[in-house]
């Protein structure tokens, strides 16, 4: 396949994702975050049904990337992906196979003026969707002390939310994510440790600004009604508070009871292997969990 702008980044657990989804020759597929299409562009090779293909992302940059594909025939929907299943759900639309990577993008990451990384100095800004209003310089600006101490424990499982939320108060005003770490940092002395002290701060107010939790709860129903019969759901977490809506989620329509309507696709969540973990460190903390819709004959 020839180096594009799609396939610039690594996706993660990619073969994973291909033995599970078991793509085959002109099915239906929804990337419900397309990113910069690494999953996408693999995928839609071995269906070699662009035209089949619904490929989502809130991100104008990443719409932008998935061009190509959308040349071939893809869909593009520039929009979060509850929006767009709220959509394909009201257009009856059906699919063989679907995929969320609930991860942020390297390439957000790694961009100093979106906001995301306190390794690259930018903005407080942190939105997906940079139609939106909410930005991470408002809520360290502007919310109150307890505001931020749920936000830093909810999303953050920063077990010091109060000390550090009270740092964010005592250096206010933060107008870029250097300044932000720093005062977080001052706020938990002691030894350094494997990651920056900031690492879970910026995880919570991400996951605030996003409101990543509240559209994954209520979507992931939804995904599961848009699977075709035989037709497979794939979910990518990076942290413990989405995989844990996951797999209660597909545990709860995956029992053995005879009525069953889903099968989970393997009893663990799939990580990656050695191989993947030295050429893509990003990959360490990812989980992958998947259900097939049973395809039950008339009459079952």
């Amino acid at each position: 396949m020839h180096q594009t702008k799609t396939t610039i980044h690594i996706p993660v657990l990619l073969d994973a994702v291909l033995t599970m989804a078991a793509p085959a020759a002109g099915e239906t597929y929804l990337d419900l975050t397309a990113g910069y299409g690494g999953h996408a562009s693999a995928i839609i090779e071995r269906t070699g049904a662009a035209d089949k293909a619904v490929l989502v992302d809130r991100d104008l940059a990443a719409i932008t990337a998935l061009q190509p594909l959308g040349d071939q025939g893809a869909t593009l929907l520039h929009t979060d992906f509850l929006t767009a299943t709220r959509e394909l759900t009201s257009q009856g639309k059906k699919f063989d196979m679907i995929l969320a990577d609930l991860g942020v993008s390297s390439l957000h990451l790694d961009k100093g003026e979106r906001g995301f990384s306190f390794s690259q100095n930018g903005p407080l800004d942190m939105r997906m969707d940079q139609r939106s209003e909410l930005t991470a310089e408002v809520i360290v600006n502007t919310y109150s002390a307890s505001q931020l101490e749920d936000i830093l424990r909810r999303y953050g499982e920063e077990w010091k939310s109060r000390s550090v939320a009270a740092g964010i108060i005592a250096g206010r005003p933060f107008h870029d994510t250097a300044g932000l770490a720093a005062a977080i940092k001052r706020a938990l002395p002691g030894k350094p440790g494997k990651t920056h002290p900031a690492t879970k701060s910026f995880q919570a107010l991400r996951i605030a600004v996003n409101d990543e939790l509240g559209q994954l709860e209520t979507a992931l129903p939804l995904w599961l009604e848009l699977l075709e019969p035989g037709g497979r759901l794939l979910v990518i977490s990076f942290h413990s508070l989405e995989d844990r809506i996951v797999k209660q989620a597909l545990a709860d329509v995956s029992g053995h009871t005879y009525d069953a309507e889903f099968q989970l696709l393997a009893k663990r969540p799939l990580v990656a292997g050695s191989t993947e973990l030295v050429s893509n460190p990003r990959s360490r903390s990812a989980k992958l969990r998947a259900v097939a819709k049973i395809n039950k004959k008339k009459g079952e």
